[in-house]
């Protein structure tokens, strides 16, 4: 049987199938599904430091082969997730990754130190899609200068693994994944939503409260694996894929573009054991072409 075990900086998984954040809860929400010491593991929802009540309704839509959201980070704040749900998931046999969201640098900062001594939360996913009210709700990873900013701040005060999703509503992804890695990255994860729109066409209205929203699901893959070819072949931090995987054929499409990791998202709410299946899938493939590990394929596209 092959190895499956990856390193992403200081954080050991035992397999490279990860879930994304917003699509499976807390965890505890789909123990009932799977074993959840199956995983590699899993980024819990996007945590904030004040609580967030998110968008007005209609915040969700589908769209061909894929769907819209809005949700707006609705969360009950980091401390209400220390106190409360932490002690439910802490002894979870998988790694769980907080994903830190925020709108001003001392946000992030805030939120990340209350994390800090939460001795089974190994690793903080930093979500820098979100909009910087400081500079007039542009989004701190659509430009170097603020995605650098948030993460030497937030590097400053957090000792564990530091992991940077970074969003593809950019024009050079490659660029802002180096600003961040110079900064202290451990890990990149990308792809965060794409921004996209849906009008319903007998109400002549958008479909969402927002107008706007995040696109994810099957049909964003073909970006998502081209964008984290591109950050693999830029930076020497490991790098964790995600966007439209709805299958191990998927998984693989994206660790041979350079993925050490995969995430799952809007599929879970398709098949809630797709993650399971996508860990057997990958070692089942290993295994018929003779690869001892599948840190042996990471970005191995032109052999």
């Amino acid at each position: 049987m092959a190895k499956l075990d990856v390193n992403i900086g200081n954080l050991k998984l035992k397999n490279p199938v990860m879930t994304a954040s917003g699509t499976f809860g807390y965890g505890t929400e789909y123990a009932d599904f799977i074993d959840l010491s199956r995983l590699g593991g899993i980024v819990v929802k996007g945590t904030t430091n004040e609580p967030r009540e998110g968008n007005s309704y209609p915040r969700m839509a589908e769209t061909p082969m894929g769907m819209l959201n809005a949700v707006g980070l609705q969360n009950k704040g980091v401390d209400y997730f220390a106190k409360h749900i932490y002690p439910e998931i802490k002894d979870c046999d998988t790694n769980v990754i907080v994903n830190v969201s925020g709108s001003t640098i001392e946000d992030y900062v805030a939120c990340t130190e209350k994390l800090v001594d939460l001795d089974n939360i190994p690793a903080i996913e930093l979500n820098i899609s979100c909009p910087n009210v400081k500079e007039g709700g542009m989004a701190f990873g659509t430009s170097c200068m603020s995605a650098a900013k948030v993460v030497k701040a937030v590097r400053e005060i957090y000792p564990k693994t530091l992991i940077v999703k970074l969003s593809p509503n950019v024009t050079d992804i490659a660029e802002i994944a180096r600003a961040v890695e110079t900064e202290g990255a451990d890990s990149i994860s990308l792809i965060n939503t794409l921004l996209g729109m849906a009008i319903d066409i007998e109400r002549r209205r958008p479909k969402l409260s927002t107008i706007t929203g995040g696109l994810s699901g099957a049909c964003v893959k073909p970006i998502a694996v081209r964008m984290v070819w591109q950050v693999f072949n830029a930076v020497k931090i490991p790098v964790i894929g995600m966007g439209g995987i709805c299958n191990w054929q998927d998984a693989i499409e994206f660790i041979l573009a350079g993925a050490s990791a995969i995430q799952v998202g809007t599929y879970n709410f398709i098949d809630p054991t797709v993650t399971v299946k996508i860990v057997e899938g990958i070692n089942e493939y290993l295994d018929r072409y003779n690869i001892l590990a599948v840190t042996d394929i990471v970005g191995r596209i032109n052999d």
